[in-house]
């Protein structure tokens, strides 16, 4: 896994044993919202509602929370709020990954 893939936009502290690879007790439901964010091509993005929605189910809160506790292993700045921005303190990070 490369290094832009593990400076997660999440909390950073995910718990130890939660998520794939490196963390192999995630909840399905996790393990789908980070199956769909890894499908996101580069130059595009989703919001946390379009992933819900793809997935049939939730919505954007439990989709922002799987991506703060386990976003970190997935490319977490292609996933924005509803209104096309980041969270605050993610945006410096984010741009960083949107010029590479």
């Amino acid at each position: 896994m490369s290094q832009d893939q593990t400076d997660g936009g999440g909390s950073g502290t995910a718990p130890p044993g939660a998520g794939p690879p490196e963390f192999p007790e995630l909840p399905e439901y996790a393990e789908r919202v980070l199956d769909v964010a890894e499908l996101i091509p580069p130059g595009r993005v989703m919001t946390y509602g379009d992933i819900a929605e793809w997935l049939g189910e939730g919505g954007p809160r439990q989709v922002g929370r799987v991506m703060a506790l386990y976003g970190s292993a997935v490319p977490w700045w292609r996933v924005v709020r509803a209104d096309g921005t980041l969270l605050p303190a993610h945006e410096l990070r984010a741009l960083e990954h949107y010029r590479a």
